[in-house]
């Protein structure tokens, strides 16, 4: 990695099982614009009713593991639907 990232003080500041609900369309509060740019169609298909991406890879078809492209400190996201009214 020392051979072509340049050093960034805080590069990443996602954690380990952090949870995060939005709308479908509206990145929410503090979480990574860049992860959002790779995960935000997944996230605005399973708002919208989609699901069984990638001919079925998995078990729950309303749920997507999308990894963000920063190949230096990649990420993993299990994106779910929820059944319930997340403002409620």
């Amino acid at each position: 990695m020392e051979r072509y990232e340049n050093p960034i003080e805080h590069a990443c500041s996602m954690q380990l099982e952090q949870t995060y609900i939005c709308n479908g369309w509206e990145r929410p509060e503090d979480f990574c614009l860049s992860a959002w740019d790779t995960v935000s169609p997944f996230v605005m298909t399973l708002a919208h009713g989609g699901e069984n991406f990638y001919d079925g890879w998995m078990k729950n078809p309303k749920s997507a593991m999308i990894s963000c492209n920063d190949g230096f400190r990649p990420v993993s996201f299990l994106l779910e639907t929820m059944e319930e009214d997340a403002d409620a």
